[in-house]
């Protein structure tokens, strides 16, 4: 049997539209069920069998919504913040959704794949440390790494709390105004993380672009700034390390 929901609290979920708003439109006629107009907001309805129809449009129900971003700089990842946009400012009303956060962060200046859901179970599975879960990188440094720095980046920096976990990196071909960019794997997620461990061995982080979380890659299609939502697969993909 499927669990029933109040139509005030299925419409708010799966539009975004807070629940005060919400029930003003159900009383004025906005709303109906299976074909009947209705304007009691605290009616119960199945959100799998039954069809509900808001403001014109039928309403299709997902549990959970998984969300892929290229990120902009200047943009923070939070859900919400008084003084300046975030990330979840930028998701279209289409794929707007109480709840909605980013699972992780990446700096205000950096660039590149942020993961937006309204999972908070999903979400701490795959930032979860024991889940090492990797996020790669393309980080252009200042200047290039020794190949003893290199290799210790690799084997764990001792920063200020604590040495870090082993990560990956590989120098690229890739110079973007004379200074080199590099391949950068993590599996865990500090504060700067990689700007830190980077100027711990001498050099410093000029740009930063998240190009995949997990086994997903970020969808080069995607202008900065733009987003889509994940299919099943793709959501799966994130939980397999590459």
């Amino acid at each position: 049997m499927n669990e029933k929901i109040r139509l005030d609290k299925f419409i708010s979920n799966q539009t975004g539209v807070s629940r005060s708003e919400t029930k003003k439109l159900i009383k004025k006629g906005f709303a109906a069920v299976n074909g009947t107009a209705v304007k009691n907001a605290e009616i119960s309805v199945d959100p799998e069998s039954d069809t509900v129809v808001f403001c014109g449009d039928t309403l299709s129900y997902k549990k959970y919504i998984y969300i892929m971003m290229n990120k902009p700089a200047d943009v923070v990842s939070a859900s919400r913040s008084p003084e300046e946009r975030t990330v979840v400012d930028l998701v279209p009303d289409s794929m707007k959704r109480r709840g909605l956060f980013p699972a992780g962060r990446l700096d205000k200046d950096s660039t590149g794949f942020v993961l937006i859901t309204d999972d908070g179970e999903f979400a701490h599975s795959v930032l979860s440390p024991s889940r090492h879960v990797p996020k790669t990188y393309l980080v252009t440094a200042e200047t290039e790494l020794s190949p003893e720095n290199e290799k210790k980046f690799m084997s764990g920096v001792e920063l200020s709390d604590g040495v870090t976990k082993p990560a990956k990196i590989t120098k690229t071909e890739k110079y973007i105004d004379g200074h080199p960019v590099y391949e950068v794997v993590l599996f865990e997620g500090r504060y700067h993380q990689i700007k830190r461990m980077f100027s711990s061995l001498g050099s410093c982080v000029l740009g930063l672009h998240r190009i995949s979380f997990g086994g997903l890659k970020l969808d080069e299609s995607l202008l900065p700034g733009e987003c889509r939502e994940l299919g099943s697969e793709e959501v799966a993909e994130i939980t397999k390390n590459r």
